[in-house]
């Protein structure tokens, strides 16, 4: 049984909705899931050491809720830990030319999940993020509005601009007991598409740095607070959807699963240098 946090009204693209948690099995097609009653949802975070984690940017209700499932079975968080999967719209029924349009979407979703960390997981532990591309903007956005501190930000092939955290969310790092990230220049997708569609974002908000290459990319401007290493070596051939399950084709998503995995329970970080 995984936890879904869902932001999505539809199954493709389709307006942000207040989130609202699921539970069952996400891997099965469709997904078979059922709503927690909303009198629950407090008691189930209560005590729990929390690890919210999102997919990214062009990916649909159920490849988000199969990809989720395969990684919280994969991570196999025992009480008091809890894996919760989000799902957000950050699709469209005409992928790809939408993206300038998704960061105001993935900003939605951050203000919508602060709302709810504030309401109902007053009772947690500790609370922890972790994300896939354009997700990462989502829960910088989110911590930014956090009433307490987060754990962990894991932000994986992050789709925002790698001086993020010095610039547009330069308030996160004071907010965050540990920040990790991982980057590759073997990712095709934010060679090319972040630094063409990027500038594009930028004419329709001025809210960060144009023409910046992507934190998921380069890795974080210096100095920084993400804690090393991140840059995926050349040799691995990372690319975007190396990242989350089931990836494309190959078994290299694991690897990223357990960077995650030691960066949550605050171990020691040798891969993916070591």
């Amino acid at each position: 049984m995984t936890y879904f946090l869902n932001f999505r009204s539809q199954a493709v693209g389709g307006p942000v909705v207040d989130p609202y948690l699921l539970t069952g099995d996400g891997s099965a097609a469709p997904a078979a899931v059922s709503v927690v009653p909303s009198s629950e949802v407090s008691s189930i975070f209560a005590g729990k050491h929390v690890l919210f984690v999102t997919h990214g940017f062009n990916v649909s209700y159920q490849d988000g809720a199969n990809s989720l499932e395969l990684l919280g079975r994969y991570l196999d968080l025992a009480s008091p830990y809890l894996f919760v999967g989000m799902l957000w719209p950050g699709d469209a029924w005409i992928p790809i030319v939408d993206y300038p349009f998704e960061g105001d979407v993935a900003i939605d979703c951050g203000k919508r999940l602060a709302n709810f960390c504030n309401a109902s997981c007053v009772g947690a532990q500790s609370l922890s993020f972790a994300s896939h591309s354009l997700g990462a903007r989502f829960l910088l956005q989110a911590i930014a509005g956090l009433n307490r501190r987060a754990k962990l930000l894991c932000m994986m092939a992050g789709a925002v601009n790698r001086d993020c955290l010095s610039a547009e969310y330069a308030s996160i790092a004071a907010k965050c007991d540990r920040i990790a990230a991982l980057a590759s220049h073997c990712d095709d997708v934010l060679k090319l598409a972040f630094t063409i569609g990027d500038p594009f974002a930028d004419l329709l908000h001025d809210d960060h740095t144009p023409f910046r290459p992507a934190l998921g990319y380069d890795g974080p401007a210096t100095p920084t607070t993400v804690v090393a290493p991140w840059q995926i070596p050349d040799t691995l051939d990372y690319g975007h959807g190396s990242y989350m399950p089931p990836g494309p084709g190959d078994n290299r998503w694991p690897y990223a699963a357990n960077f995650l995995l030691s960066n949550f329970y605050c171990e020691r970080v040798t891969w993916p240098t070591g």
